[in-house]
């Protein structure tokens, strides 16, 4: 019987660690009056370093901007790289990710996430004209360079048959293509459709495949279990949508009004004043 209470007790005292952990972020901000947003900064549109003030902009620092606001909170932006935010996550060094990543199994099974997603996003692929590339599945059997962690390595080698080259980040790796390392470089299709239809050092490039490669949820990460955390930042999503800023802001930036993100802002309908 003593045996039994024990293993009762320690099973309380486990369930009771994680309720303190679940809380833990959310007390955390308020306490210190800050919040720690993982952001990457060299994904324009999404996260930039603006060259005349040296500060960070774009749409996820937009985000970031609103959440603290709406937290009461000042913000702290963390410069984070794919190879590197989930550790950030998981080590307590941001409390948050707003950093180009997408919604995928892999990923909810170590981290939690915001339910409400703030958009849709999905890879493209960007090459010299000329390439002989026109179908995802013209990859096959060629070099095709990635940011490390990202969630098109996968289907491009197990469904495509590409040899796929992870680098540090979108930048590396659009050099890489620039060197002639790789064939093709695959990322977010929003920042590379702004590169070659914007800047002219890509006029010699293109994006041959129209359909985007696995197009996902774009979501807020938290550490898992983290429920209190998630509710608050759920709540903030869906009135970005109520308040129909986000459209604004997608709209704003220029990233492409998805199909999926109206049928997410028609189940937030925008509060008519």
């Amino acid at each position: 019987m003593k045996t039994q209470n024990h293993i009762y007790l320690f099973m309380l005292a486990i369930l009771a660690s994680s309720v303190a952990q679940a809380d833990a972020t959310l007390d955390k901000i308020r306490s210190r009056g800050v919040v720690a947003a993982g952001v990457i900064v060299d994904s324009p549109p999404f996260g930039f370093i603006d060259p005349k003030s040296g500060q960070a902009g774009g749409f996820n620092i937009d985000l970031a901007r609103s959440i603290a606001q709406r937290l009461g909170a000042r913000l702290e932006l963390v410069t984070v790289t794919p190879p590197n935010r989930v550790q950030f996550l998981q080590q307590g060094k941001v409390d948050l990710l707003l950093a180009n990543m997408q919604l995928n199994a892999e990923r909810s099974a170590i981290l939690g996430y915001v339910p409400t997603a703030y958009g849709e996003a999905g890879g493209g692929l960007i090459a010299r004209k000329g390439s002989g590339i026109k179908r995802w599945e013209d990859v096959k059997g060629k070099v095709i360079c990635v940011s490390q962690g990202s969630n098109y390595a996968k289907p491009l080698l197990e469904q495509y048959g590409a040899n796929v080259r992870g680098l540090t980040g979108m930048p590396e790796s659009l050099l890489a293509l620039k060197s002639g390392s790789c064939a093709a470089s695959v990322h977010d299709s929003a920042p590379l459709h702004l590169l070659v239809s914007e800047n002219p050092e890509w006029k010699e490039y293109e994006m041959p495949v129209s359909k985007d490669l696995i197009p996902l949820p774009s979501v807020i990460w938290v550490r898992k279990g983290e429920h209190d955390t998630e509710k608050a930042l759920d709540q903030i999503a869906q009135d970005w949508y109520r308040s129909g800023w986000l459209l604004q802001e997608t709209r704003k930036f220029r990233i492409p009004v998805t199909p999926e993100l109206l049928k997410w802002q028609a189940r937030y309908p925008v509060a008519i004043h």
